[in-house]
Parts: structure tokens; sequence; C-alpha cells
């Protein structure tokens, strides 16, 4: 019999307050017709940016437990779904999921969280780079910031950059392991200084082509914003879309989430108003923006 529905391991902190991770994670891709399936990392009040004195419960111990059960449940996953990490062992947790859970037929998508906007997480070192470079190295997709592409690289951070830099940078993550990287935020290089643009570029590395997809920069940052991206990418994927109609559907919706949120006056920290946008999911594409890049092999 035919899956009723496609299943995500989806494998993230749990915030009680502010849209990020697995609040932001699991109406996405319910929204997509998709189940979502936590294994929770840990529980806090609220998500880490901009609040302070939250409260917090590591559930590493308890990881082990919940997918022990699963084990004996054999369940199957049509994709697996890393996120925030706060430690080496839950790095090697998750290793051990993909491992087991993990087959030919599934996705494996890491998105390797540890920092943003040219400086680490305070929870994060340089064991967890490490770490996660093992993390990445069986990934099928992975989708980190510029920021985290260049902690993974071993490169110095830059507020601009080139499209061949990038494009050099993406062959070099593929070599690490994953057949398709995506890297998001990627500021471009831009003669007129009042225009600015932020882009996403992937690199599909069994093809050997690069895509990619770009919007004007909206001066304002709202956390959660790479959940729902990551998200809506895997929920387009397992619909069926090919890469680069599933990048741009992903940076449509998020662009728009910030653009309808930007209207209103309420904290940023609460993240962008994922409820008025998510019935977006659901609205074909008309006019694709992505573009393939050219290689200059």
């Amino acid at each position: 019999m035919s899956k009723l529905v496609k299943k995500v391991a989806a494998i993230h902190d749990l915030s009680g307050f502010g849209r990020a991770s697995l609040t932001t994670v699991i109406p996405i891709l319910s929204t997509m017709g998709i189940q979502v399936c936590p294994v929770p990392t840990a529980i806090l009040s609220t998500h880490t940016s901009d609040f302070t004195n939250y409260s917090f419960i590591d559930l590493t111990d308890y990881m082990e437990k919940h997918i022990a059960h699963w084990k004996e449940l054999d369940l199957e996953f049509d994709c697996i779904y890393s996120g925030f990490l706060g430690s080496p062992r839950q790095i090697k947790i998750v290793s051990d999921f993909v491992d087991y859970f993990g087959h030919r037929d599934n996705l494996v998508v890491v998105d390797p969280v540890m920092g943003d906007n040219g400086s680490l997480y305070g929870t994060m070192g340089e064991e967890m780079i490490v770490e996660m470079r093992k993390l990445v190295s069986k990934a099928d997709i992975i989708t980190p910031n510029f920021t985290e592409a260049a902690f993974l690289l071993g490169e110095e951070y830059k507020e601009t950059t080139t499209e061949e830099e990038v494009k050099s940078w993406l062959v070099r993550i593929a070599e690490m392991g994953p057949k398709i990287v995506i890297i998001t935020s990627v500021p471009d290089e831009k003669e007129n200084q009042f225009e600015k643009n932020m882009s996403v570029i992937a690199y599909n590395k069994e093809e050997d082509v690069f895509w990619k997809v770009a919007c004007k920069y909206i001066p304002v940052s709202y956390p959660g914003t790479g959940d729902a991206y990551t998200s809506v990418l895997i929920g387009s994927l397992l619909q069926g879309d090919s890469l680069p109609v599933a990048i741009d559907r992903a940076m449509q919706f998020v662009t728009q989430c910030i653009k309808a949120s930007y209207g209103f006056k309420y904290p940023s920290r609460e993240g962008v108003l994922l409820e008025k946008n998510l019935n977006i999911l659901n609205v074909p594409i008309l006019f694709g923006a992505y573009e393939l890049l050219k290689n200059n092999k």
C-alpha cells in the first residue's frame, strides 16, 4: 500500500515562545501535507535570541530512549532533518540515527546551525565545528548560512563576496560528502551601494550545476527564518519539486513572511508572523526567480 502521508523525523529543540525550531518546522511541513515526527533535543521557555533568563532542559539522555523506542517500532521516514544541536554528544546521536534510519530512498538534510553574522553562537566552539563536519559528510543536503559555510571551511567571514568565490566554497563543501549544498544569506557584491541583495546559491554535485535565487535585502532580522527556509525546501522536494523550484519556493515564502511582518510594530525577537503566511505554501508558483549559473569548468 502506498504511503498516505510522508514522514519527516525532525531533530530540533522546542522553544515555548518565539517562532523557531520545532514551532516553525511543524506548522510549515504540516501545512504542506507532511507528518512531522519530532525528536526534541532540548526544551526552552523561549528561544535564545534576544531573550535572557530563559529556562532550559537538556534532553540528550532522553533522546537516546526516544530513538530506542522508534527502533523497536521499526519506523521509517522519508526524510531525516536535523537543526540546532547543543553538544558533540548530540551530534553523535544524530549521526547514529542517520546510520540506522537513513537509506538511499530517503533524504538526510542537515542544517548545520552554528552561528550568523560572522560569529559563532555562544554554545559553539571548535569541537562542535569538527563534529559538525563529520555529520555533514553523511547528509544528502545541507543548508548552511554564509557564516556557517565559512566555519565549515575554516575560511574568514567577509561582509561581501563574489559569485565565483561562493561557487568554489560550494564545491569544497560538497567534497566533504553531501550531494547538494545550499548556502543561504549570501551577500551579493553590487556596484550600487544603495541596492543590496541577498541570495541563496546551491550546488548539485551529481549534476555539477549551480542554481541561484536572489532577493532584495530587508533591514531587519527575525529568528527562525533559517528553520523556515529549510522546512519549505524539504516540503517542496518531498512534494516532487525539482531542486531549483524548491529553493525558489523556500526563498519566496521566507521573503513574503519577512515583508508581511516588517509592516507591523512588534518585537522582532518573536519571529515572523508565520500564521498569517502559511496559506502561501499551497499557492502555485507562477514565475520562477531561479537562475542557472555558468559553470566555468
